[in-house]
């Protein structure tokens, strides 16, 4: 069973994980070995990189472990983050993470939401009712361009 909850400062290391865990297991399926590598690093450690006070924030639970992270922006709109850790993929966490990400902004009353999303991902957010929208360049913070392609779903 998913038990997805707001995360707390405790949780930071074990986002990173996930994060980086599931770039380096799905990324391939996309990306070559360097826009993987370029996505997956950081030089900032978790408190830096995953800012619990921007937006707003879920974790997934599977067993007692940490399974996934989502980040909803929602003052624009915009779903920042959906990652799953490798060792939870498939099991209706990612689903059970963007499902309390929009629960979230239909509370706050946002008509639609938008993401970017990796080329890997794609099929993820089509199978949630995400319609794509077009291709579009995201940056890494190493300076890395990936593919990738917007997607809106009207709420």
């Amino acid at each position: 069973m998913t038990l997805v909850r707001e995360p707390r400062e405790a949780d930071l290391g074990a986002i990173g994980d996930a994060h980086v865990a599931a770039i380096e297991a799905f990324g391939p399926d996309a990306y070559d070995d360097e826009a993987v590598a370029a996505w997956a690093a950081t030089d900032r450690p978790p408190a830096e990189r995953y800012d619990l006070d921007d937006g707003y924030w879920v974790v997934a639970e599977r067993s007692g472990e940490l399974a996934g992270f989502g980040h909803l922006d929602p003052g624009g709109g915009e779903v920042v983050a959906v990652y799953v850790h490798p060792d939870h993929a498939r099991r209706g966490v990612g689903s059970a993470l963007l499902a309390g990400l929009e629960g979230y902004a239909r509370g706050v009353g946002a008509p639609k939401l938008t993401l970017t999303a990796s080329r890997n991902a794609v099929a993820f957010y089509e199978r949630t009712g995400y319609e794509r929208r077009g291709p579009v360049a995201h940056e890494t913070s190493a300076g890395v361009e990936l593919d990738c392609v917007e997607m809106a779903k009207r709420l």
